[in-house]
């Protein structure tokens, strides 16, 4: 495991919001989802609204500050299970890696065409 320099975690923390962002917009329309909903998925994980994900694809923060700058991270995100780049989401034990494999998670979800009620779960 690379670390980023500085902050001693795994290298994908200082990877840029805007550079992994139009990777999800891309796989969203091309299993023909609509780019809001990507919206609604990103803002009921970390209170994003749209001007907020644009100010962070604007500003290039890093996924670490990405996500150390949510607005609200959702309390239900704990319900998010599944398997994503061959982990359990669930058991994935740094808070930081949880949470961008969690929006990994979501985005997939919504790519193969679960319907959104279902992706942003409730208990």
């Amino acid at each position: 495991m690379a670390a980023t320099a500085g902050s001693g975690g795994h290298r994908i923390f200082g990877t840029p919001f805007a550079a992994i962002y139009p990777h999800y917009v891309a796989k969203v329309e091309r299993k023909h989802r609509d780019v809001a909903e990507l919206g609604e998925v990103l803002e009921w994980l970390t209170g994003y609204d749209a001007g907020g994900v644009e100010a962070a694809v604007a500003d290039e923060r890093t996924l670490a500050e990405f996500f150390e700058r949510a607005p609200r991270m959702n309390p239900d995100a704990t319900l998010i299970r599944g398997v994503i780049c061959g982990v359990r989401v669930e058991e994935i034990e740094d808070p930081l890696m949880q949470r961008i494999r969690w929006m990994d998670k979501l985005v997939d979800e919504l790519a193969r065409g679960k319907r959104l009620q279902t992706i942003l779960r409730t208990p």
